[in-house]
This record gives C-alpha cells, sequence and structure tokens, in this order.
C-alpha cells in the first residue's frame, strides 16, 4: 500500500533547470518512479546532456529549451506540453541563480533584478502557466525549490537579494497553496542547505567559507543532490497527498543553531 504512493507510473512532469545539478537529480528520481520527464533548461547543450544521461539509464526523458524569465514562452511550453500528453501531474521549479558574495549598498540595479527575475518571477510564471492546466484536470503537484536562506541569513557572503528572492519563494508556495488546495492542486517547496552543485564548486577554494559553511551545520557536512531529488519525490507524489502549503527544510540542521 504504501510503496504504491510513491509510484508515479502514467504521470508527466516537468523539471526547470533540470540540466544538472540538484535540476537533474530530481528529473532521475521522478523517472525512477516511472515518470515522463521533461527537462525544461534554457541551455540547450546543458539540457541534452542531461536528457542523455538519463535515457542512458533507460529513463523516459525529453527536453523543452525555455528560459524562465520569458512569461510568454513558458506559457508556449505549459501549453504545448499539456496539449501532446493531455496533461502535466508534476511541475518541479528548481530553476536559480545566486550571485553572492555582493553587500547590499553595492548591488547594482541589474544584479538585484537578475536573481529576483530568476528565482521569484520565474517561479511565478511557471507556476502560473502550468497551474493554470493544473486547475483545469483539478488534479496536480507543484514543488518549488526554495532555500534555506528564505529562513536565515548566511553567512560570511552578502546575499540580501538571494535571501530575499528565497523567502518570497517560500511565501508564494504558502499563498498559492491555499488558493489552489480545495480545487486539486498542491504546492510545497523544499529549503536545502548547501549542495555539492556546480554553482558551489567555488567554495573548495575558499577555506574560510568552506568553514562557516560546515562549522554552522550540526550534521557538518553539505548535502548531495539526491537527498534533495529525494524529498522532491515525495512532496510530488501521493505519499504527501496531505500536504500543501509546506516548505521542507532539508539543510542537516542549519537552521537549528
Amino acid at each position: 500500500m504504501y510503496l504504491e504512493k510513491f509510484k508515479l507510473d502514467q504521470r508527466t512532469a516537468v523539471v526547470t533547470g533540470g540540466g544538472q545539478g540538484i535540476g537533474l537529480a530530481c528529473a532521475e528520481a521522478l523517472a525512477e518512479a516511472g515518470a515522463k520527464v521533461v527537462i525544461a533548461d534554457r541551455d540547450p547543450q546543458l539540457a541534452a546532456v542531461g536528457c542523455a544521461s538519463l535515457k542512458a539509464k533507460g529513463l523516459d526523458a525529453e527536453i523543452a529549451i525555455m528560459d524562465v524569465t520569458d512569461p510568454t514562452r513558458v506559457s508556449e511550453v505549459a501549453d504545448q506540453l499539456t496539449s501532446r500528453f493531455g496533461r502535466v501531474d508534476i511541475l518541479v521549479n528548481n530553476a536559480g541563480i545566486a550571485r553572492s558574495e555582493t553587500p547590499a549598498e553595492k548591488v547594482a540595479d541589474e544584479h538585484w533584478r537578475n536573481v529576483i527575475d530568476v528565482n521569484l518571477n520565474g517561479t511565478f510564471w511557471c507556476c502560473r502557466a502550468f497551474g493554470k492546466h493544473m486547475l483545469d484536470a483539478k488534479s496536480g503537484s507543484i514543488v518549488n525549490i526554495g532555500s534555506m536562506s528564505g529562513f536565515i541569513v548566511n553567512k560570511p557572503q552578502e546575499q540580501c537579494y538571494y535571501n530575499a528572492s528565497k523567502a518570497a519563494v517560500h511565501h508564494l508556495t504558502k499563498s498559492l497553496a491555499a488558493e489552489w488546495g480545495a480545487r486539486g492542486v498542491r504546492v510545497n517547496a523544499v529549503a536545502p542547505t548547501y549542495i555539492t552543485t556546480p554553482l558551489n564548486a567555488f567554495v573548495k577554494s575558499n577555506p574560510k567559507m568552506y568553514d562557516a559553511w560546515i562549522g554552522g551545520t550540526p550534521m557538518a557536512r553539505m548535502g548531495e543532490v539526491d537527498e534533495i531529488a529525494s524529498v522532491v519525490l515525495f512532496l510530488a507524489s501521493d505519499a504527501a497527498s496531505l500536504m500543501t502549503g509546506s516548505v521542507v527544510l532539508v539543510d542537516g540542521g542549519y537552521t537549528c543553531w
């Protein structure tokens, strides 16, 4: 009975920023559970490589080239995929950027707008476009990738724009969950700690920052992409059928201190 709840056979899932890192791990987890996965990424090469890696494992995957900051393109992809497959059952809003280590007083307008545009606006455009079709079907599960940075202020790096964007994603998650809960669409979020990804590779050459990150984490390590993908799979599946509006911290205990 219980393991059946995690199975996603006959379902279609879209993962934004799915060409690498957490996004690709989420795509793999959903595909392993039986879903047909669409990697939606702005970078054709990353998308192609990621998709090929899934297909090499015998998983059902394809790509859609999409920049989440372009609401017109997002709507086009949502309409096209819904028309092709009948419906999109799962949306994972993973696309995001950080651009850390800039003090607030030195943040340029472009810098602020860019991070907010990708992390917050992009998440909303995707929720709106795919959510419309889910509401029509009276069924769907959306999982947004937030961050522990939506709860705390990271140190030593300055990144007020990133922290603000992720806090907004968390509240957007709750707001959409409240609006759509009675209409069959669940909206949850995952808030990861520092994860070993290409975006965080720089920290290994910055001992002071790395020590601060690990020293502030009770589990004394960074997370791995599969540890986030496993929680995304849970939230996307029927195993989490009573959950909506939740922001699940997967932070190695970082926010305990």
